[in-house]
């Protein structure tokens, strides 16, 4: 899979095999390891910035996708997303 990037949408599978389409807000790499925050393609498309899900995504080297796998790995990846969603916000500003 070729490197993820912002305003992608693709489909992905839950737990229970229904698909969903997402898209890429932003990425970032955190000790050598790359993750993406996506939401529901259609809460972007509603333009529902307030009552928009976002969940983040571990790529691994081969570009597949997985959930985080602890809360210590949860709280560093949004840490780093807030720093870049704030950022943003103020540059918006």
């Amino acid at each position: 899979m070729d490197k993820i990037e912002v305003g992608e949408i693709f489909t992905i599978s839950d737990e229970n095999d229904q698909e969903e389409e997402v898209e890429v807000l932003a990425t970032v790499e955190i000790d050598g390891v790359e993750y993406i925050a996506v939401c529901f393609a259609d809460d972007v498309q509603e333009d529902n910035e307030d009552d928009i899900d976002i969940f983040f995504l571990k790529v691994d080297e081969d570009g597949d996708l997985s959930a985080l796998e602890s809360d210590e790995e949860f709280d560093k990846v949004s840490a780093a997303f807030e720093e870049i969603f704030d950022d943003e916000e103020e540059l918006e500003d």
